[in-house]
């Protein structure tokens, strides 16, 4: 009986060439391809970034506004936003240094109810007269702008949202100067404290909000603007993601309007 004979096939050796996944070319290709793209599509980023911060600094803003009205209703008082731009590319000193790109907000209170300063007679508001309400609140990178634009007041989008006078708008060239400032920290004598802020926001106990203090007539609407800025440099054009927050003057309503 002849016997069974298996055979086996021989196993092919693979040379080290036919093993490798990429050759050294190749990974340079790729490599090439990724910084490439990487190089056209950073500025998108950036700009995708910038316009993030602006949003958040907007609804930043508009949270400052609603809690200062809440507590000037819910507490029968006067209470005050005020406005604060500090040069950003210096630390934060005592006192403060007045430039671009760090946007100050602190919130004021009127201790007995009442507005704290004589109608007839404006002067600098008794630190005295006056209760902290929160924190300060600070944004990088923010520069207040007031606005050149036209919009037409026809709609709701940023073009076309209601024309604010410049009297009305909180800005980097309005309103005029506040005639009743205060300071932060509340308490210290003028002009001792860090932040002196002669652009504000008054709420009464019934909500109203106006610029500065009740010399100002009771506005249909208000507009604090910004845009985002690289360091202390002021953008040399308005920028595609400036932002508008505006409010009534009766109902303090607070809507948001971003290009």
């Amino acid at each position: 009986m002849t016997p069974l004979v298996f055979l086996r096939r021989p196993i092919e050796l693979k040379s080290p060439s036919a093993i490798a996944g990429f050759t050294l070319l190749e990974l340079l290709i790729v490599v090439g391809i990724i910084a490439l793209l990487m190089v056209l599509v950073a500025p998108a980023f950036t700009s995708i970034k910038s316009g993030a911060d602006a949003t958040a600094a907007a609804y930043t803003i508009k949270g400052v506004l609603d809690a200062a009205r809440t507590y000037a209703k819910a507490n029968n008082t006067y209470a005050w936003v005020g406005f604060f731009e500090e040069d950003v590319s210096q630390p934060s000193a005592n006192p403060a240094t007045a430039g671009t790109g760090r946007l100050v907000m602190s919130t004021v209170a009127s201790k007995d109810g009442t507005t704290v300063y004589d109608p007839t007679n404006f002067t600098a508001i008794d630190p005295t007269r006056l209760t902290q309400v929160g924190k300060l609140t600070k944004i990088e990178n923010i520069h207040l702008w007031t606005h050149t634009d036209t919009p037409t007041g026809q709609g709701s989008t940023f073009d076309t949202r209601p024309n604010i006078l410049p009297a009305y708008c909180i800005g980097n060239s309005s309103p005029p100067n506040s005639v009743t400032p205060f300071q932060y920290p509340v308490g210290n004598p003028a002009p001792s404290g860090q932040y002196t802020f002669v652009k504000a926001v008054e709420f009464s106990p019934r909500g109203e909000a106006r610029i500065d203090n009740n010399s100002s007539a009771l506005q249909v609407g208000a507009e604090i603007a910004i845009e985002p800025t690289h360091g202390a440099t002021v953008p040399s054009s308005v920028p595609a993601n400036v932002v508008a927050i505006q409010f009534s003057g009766i109902g303090g309503d607070v809507k948001i309007y971003r290009r």
